[in-house]
């Protein structure tokens, strides 16, 4: 019997291995196809060390991230060849997408100051590949409400797609811990102190948090707020390293890399190294972790309120499992989740992939929860106006409230990165505002296949959220309640 099982196991030891083989032969195959390499794939520029970051403080990080800035600026203006230098690369001081054009460099890291005394602390942490930018307009909203609002560039971030080649959690965390101290320091002991956190960057505003109650240490934390948050990504990335494997022969470097593109965003990311993806997964999974560890202790009484936004269907995280696997478990606080549903008119509906939306059809009928739930959607079939639903917590009785606002006829439903970005946004605003450089948001993406420099999927995602009104005055609420 023994020996029956050992040849099964070894049958099935074989089968895997044949397997990865297999995978690895194809991703050196597809790295010897597709563009070259350009110097932001090359370029690694060399960042404070997690041990660094830890020892030191704001004024610490954001001197070395100015002198990272200008040797970085050295270097690659030193390596871009004559067919680098194009109107959509943001690396060509003189295109119309370098970060110059905006008026202010906002992949850096900055500070917003109220006009008044301070009356709280924000930290804002922005998602995976993005820059500072993404929480350019909530800074804004808190500092008009009286608070200091502090956005720290996460490490890797704002600079060429491969530093994420080298930079990972480790300095991430050691980023968090540090702004948390600036705020702690500003706060004095005295004022409320919100964390603010998109995408990736929720996924570690709330290792934070669960860090520290499981540690048993203070709770340095009044209030959360986290938009399209990162709890739980698809299974790919768990195994996203197995990818990279032929990246260790220099002549299939390109494995390395999941999405070799141009760079024609200013303030993010689109080329994407596979150690990004498989440091997200293990980002959650250090969140799951430290979530499971302060359930065992019975402290998940002492996680402060949180408000989320997220939308229905994301690409990107598992909307669903921010209920299930954050929502659920958390103590009666006065916690709220808001879900932005597709657009379920009459026009729209039938194109739907029900296994894609349905889910949100039925979340309020469920028995009463130790949190509030709110749907915003529209009115019914034929009617866009936007209503916002809700089973308050503990309750059975739904509210409905209408957001003054519609679903635009030519949008079918939220996307994971559109959350942060109203729709005047100067990039990606569908009616932007402000100075006239590239506006991502507004290109509206019909003609022939294959005759763009840029991917048609990318322009076709919505970058803008057509509720931020409503998300700003919910979270202005949570401001005023302090």
């Amino acid at each position: 019997m023994a020996a029956a099982v050992d040849k099964v196991v070894r049958k099935g030891a074989t089968a895997v291995a044949l397997a990865v083989l297999m995978l690895v032969g194809i991703r050196a195959w597809q790295a010897t196809q597709g563009p070259p390499l350009q110097p932001w794939h090359t370029i690694v520029p060399t960042e404070l060390p997690a041990d660094a970051i830890a020892r030191g403080d704001w004024p610490a990080y954001v001197t070395a991230e100015n002198k990272l800035f200008e040797q970085l600026h050295r270097d690659m203006q030193s390596q871009l060849q004559p067919g680098d230098r194009t109107p959509l690369n943001r690396y060509h001081d003189a295109s119309l997408t370098s970060p110059a054009a905006f008026g202010r460099d906002w992949n850096r890291s900055f500070v917003l100051e109220p006009a008044g005394a301070a009356l709280g602390v924000a930290v804002l942490l922005h998602g995976l590949t993005d820059a500072p930018y993404s929480m350019r307009s909530l800074a804004e909203l808190y500092r008009q409400r009286g608070f200091i609002a502090i956005v720290p560039r996460l490490p890797g971030h704002g600079t060429v797609p491969a530093a994420l080649t080298q930079q990972g959690r480790k300095e991430w965390y050691a980023a968090v811990e540090m702004a948390m101290a600036a705020a702690r320091a500003r706060a004095g002991g005295g004022l409320p102190v919100h964390l603010v956190g998109y995408s990736n960057g929720a996924a570690l505003a709330l290792r934070h948090v669960m860090g520290r109650i499981e540690r048993g240490a203070p709770n340095d934390v009044d209030r959360i707020v986290l938009l399209s948050p990162m709890i739980e990504v698809n299974r790919f990335a768990r195994y996203a390293g197995l990818a990279g494997l032929p990246a260790m022969l220099s002549r299939y470097a390109k494995s390395a890399w999941l999405d070799v593109l141009p760079e024609y965003n200013p303030f993010k990311y689109n080329s994407f190294p596979v150690r990004a993806a498989r440091e997200s997964y293990l980002v959650t999974a250090d969140l799951h972790a430290a979530i499971e560890a302060v359930e065992r202790q019975r402290r998940m009484g002492r996680v402060p309120p949180i408000l989320a936004f997220q939308s229905v269907v994301d690409d990107t995280v598992s909307a669903h499992g921010v209920m299930t696997r954050l929502f659920d478990k958390l103590a009666a606080n006065g916690s709220e989740l808001i879900l932005f549903d597709v657009n379920r008119t009459r026009a729209i509906a039938p194109m739907l992939r029900p296994a894609a939306s349905g889910w949100s059809r039925t979340a309020l009928q469920a028995a009463p929860r130790r949190y509030t739930l709110t749907v915003v959607g529209t009115a019914s079939e034929g009617d866009a106006a936007a209503v916002a639903r809700s089973r308050p917590a503990g309750g059975s009785a739904l509210q409905a409230q209408a957001t003054g606002l519609r679903y635009p006829a030519d949008v079918y439903s939220l996307s994971h990165i559109a959350l942060p970005f109203a729709d005047d946004d100067p990039l990606y605003g569908h009616r932007p505002s402000g100075r006239r450089t590239v506006q991502l948001g507004a290109i509206a993406v019909r003609g022939e296949r294959n005759a763009l420099v840029v991917s048609q999927d990318s322009l076709s995602r919505l970058s803008y959220n057509p509720f931020h009104a409503y998300m700003a005055a919910r979270i202005a609420t949570e401001i005023r309640g302090q």
